[in-house]
């Protein structure tokens, strides 16, 4: 089979319990640009049980397909018949590109899949773009174009790498939440369904869920935020991250950290900002004691508002920044919560 059977940008539209993960959404905005480069169409992939009422806020949000595979068997997120399904879908339809959300689940999934059909699949994608592979044409050695270039950070962030598989289809990419934007929503829109079961029949490799239990996580997500207090190393202890609880309290924020924070054991993992952490995009962000390194910069700098404070009047972050103040955070900060409380106080 020649590669050029493969057609379409497909996303894998994760749901749980019956509802579309945001992923979904940012996956299809980014596959309509990437189908527009390649004059092909974009389908979602849905997978559950009692799944197709959801098609037509795919559609709302881009798709002018969506392959719904609706069975009993995938009720719950399993392995083993959720990586049958998708590989049933790509044997099937032979998608040119899928993209998967790199969730927990979508970790777990692309990777067995990509597996099953003997694909290559680039990990955590914080850019997809349509080009020319190798970037540079190289003498005795052919240029291939309409490539998927894949981009992510590699060795712990300190790199970037663009990756290709350019003998292989499909070209697959589990992509970082948050860093795609979707579409503005299509009202009205009607869904062109396509349904396909291939069949699941239980074996050893099901697991039996015996239960699910659903903890209230002691951390807000970050990356629903809209105003984002971040902190960095130059707080000097963790007992200083006090300072920042306050002006976010006062300013109706969140608390957030830079990598350097979580390596030193100061916050945990998931209030991290940058390409080893999270993406995000609110409305208004301080970088507190934050020296702007590439990698952090990279998982912030689509923040309507960038507000930095730093002693060090060289650090990077003010080249990003769109309001800088030169100083001790240890004064500033404290002031300017006081000054914020007092303006709510005289407004009520």
């Amino acid at each position: 089979m020649g590669l050029e059977e493969y057609k379409g940008v497909y996303i894998f539209a994760q749901q749980v319990d019956n509802k579309l993960s945001n992923i979904a959404f940012e996956l299809l905005g980014k596959a309509r640009e990437l189908a527009a480069d390649l004059n092909t169409e974009v389908a979602a992939v849905l997978i559950g049980s009692d799944v197709k009422g959801l098609a037509d806020e795919l559609a709302a949000y881009g798709a002018d397909k969506v392959i719904v595979v609706d069975d009993p068997q995938l009720k719950d997120y399993r392995t083993e018949p959720y990586a049958h399904a998708l590989t049933s879908v790509i044997n099937e339809f032979k998608p040119e590109i899928l993209l998967v959300g790199a969730t927990a689940i979508g970790r777990d999934l692309g990777p067995r899949v990509s597996a099953r059909v003997h694909t290559g699949l680039t990990a955590d994608c914080t850019k997809l773009d349509i080009g020319d592979f190798p970037l540079v044409a190289a003498p005795g050695k052919e240029q291939k174009h309409n490539q998927l270039l894949m981009t992510r950070p590699a060795f712990g962030g300190n790199t970037i790498a663009t990756i290709a598989c350019p003998d292989h289809r499909p070209q697959m990419a589990t992509v970082r939440p948050g860093v795609m934007q979707p579409i503005a929503r299509i009202a009205g829109a009607v869904a062109n369904v396509v349904e396909f079961n291939p069949g699941f029949e239980p074996n050893n490799k099901y697991v039996e869920i015996l239960d699910i239990v659903k903890a209230v996580g002691e951390t807000v997500d970050i990356q629903d935020a809209k105003i984002l207090v971040s902190g960095g190393r130059g707080l000097g202890s963790p007992e200083n991250f006090q300072i920042l609880e306050d002006l976010a309290d006062a300013i109706g924020g969140t608390v957030s950290c830079s990598r350097a924070v979580v390596d030193a054991g100061w916050k945990p993992k998931e209030l991290q900002v940058g390409q080893t952490g999270k993406t995000v995009r609110p409305n208004v962000y301080f970088a507190i004691g934050i020296s702007g390194a590439i990698q952090h910069v990279a998982g912030m700098e689509e923040s309507e508002l960038i507000i930095a404070i730093n002693k060090d009047e060289t650090a990077p972050i003010f080249d990003v920044a769109d309001m800088g103040i030169v100083g001790d955070l240890n004064k500033i900060v404290p002031e300017l919560t006081k000054q914020i409380r007092a303006a709510k106080a005289a407004k009520a």
